[in-house]
């Protein structure tokens, strides 16, 4: 696999971003929003929620108001990011309290989940993907935690994201993230063993009086590149020259376009096919 993304440098951003996130991050409350809307139509009465890369938390407020007997918990691996930490021997106390319906927070990886396998309802992850190095892993481990019918929902963004800004980039390094193909990531779903994939995808355009205003509100919500390729030093004024002046024959209505290619996924975690020592479960229907 190649080594394309910078995860410390991902941290770092998120880090710097962290004291203004909260009101920075209105795209992401946007898609939460309209994933939250989809869980109309699922059947699903989860005792455990966990939502992955959860920022400060945002989306659980939504999360137990539609489930209120479940407990939450929220996993990001920046810790700046987090409303607060659970240390471990707290983390396990809260564990046993049947009554708390409080969501706890943890630092965590995504692709080691410090969770049991089989014991979560319902794994969220609402614009994670992009700042993994590959989805797979992460679909693995989803799968791991889930229970037995247990639903993975996530979002993320697909490669015609911010193609405005992109293209206006002539200088042979990355300035912004990769992203997965929709129907890539369907494959992978199934792949990594889920069952009843759905991938779809909107469109989402946000305007702006000016490309500055654009390139502070991605600064603000973290979204900075943290390719390995990136550039790293500063970009020199022809190349900034070179960026707004192709920005600028976008212009329609005196706003400038920022296009997000937003793409929205679940799936469920089946019975099992095989036991633990690799051999098959055949099940017989009875008469």
């Amino acid at each position: 696999m190649t080594d394309f993304l910078d995860l410390e440098q991902v941290r770092r951003n998120f880090r710097r971003a962290a004291p203004g996130y909260a009101g920075a991050d209105f795209l992401a409350r946007e898609i939460d929003a309209r994933m939250q809307e989809r869980l109309d139509y699922v059947r699903l009465t989860p005792g455990w929620i966990v939502d992955l890369g959860c920022g400060p938390g945002l989306s659980l407020s939504g999360l137990q108001q539609r489930y209120p007997a479940a407990r939450c918990l929220g996993l990001d691996q920046e810790r700046a990011m987090l409303p607060g930490v659970a240390q471990a021997q707290g983390w396990r106390r809260w564990l046993g309290a049947g009554r708390e319906r409080q969501p706890a927070y943890l630092v965590g990886d995504a692709n080691r989940l410090p969770l049991g396998a089989r014991t979560v309802g319902l794994l969220w992850s609402n614009l994670l993907l992009p700042w993994l190095e590959e989805p797979r892993p992460f679909f693995r481990e989803a799968l791991r935690t889930l229970e037995v019918g247990g639903l993975l929902m996530f979002s993320t963004l697909g490669p015609d994201t911010l193609k405005e800004l992109r293209a206006g980039f002539r200088d042979g390094h990355a300035h912004l993230q990769r992203f997965a193909d929709m129907h890539d990531l369907g494959d992978m779903l199934l792949e990594s063993g889920f069952a009843d994939p759905v991938v779809d995808m909107e469109v989402i355009t946000l305007t702006y009086q000016d490309l500055p205003a654009l390139v502070a509100d991605l600064r603000a919500a973290g979204a900075r590149c943290a390719m390995r390729d990136r550039r790293r030093g500063l970009a020199g004024r022809s190349l900034w020259q070179g960026l707004q002046a192709h920005y600028e024959a976008l212009r329609q209505d005196g706003r400038l376009p920022a296009t997000f290619e937003v793409i929205y996924g679940h799936a469920w975690k089946p019975e099992p096919r095989q036991i633990e020592d690799g051999r098959s479960i055949i099940r017989f229907a009875g008469r």
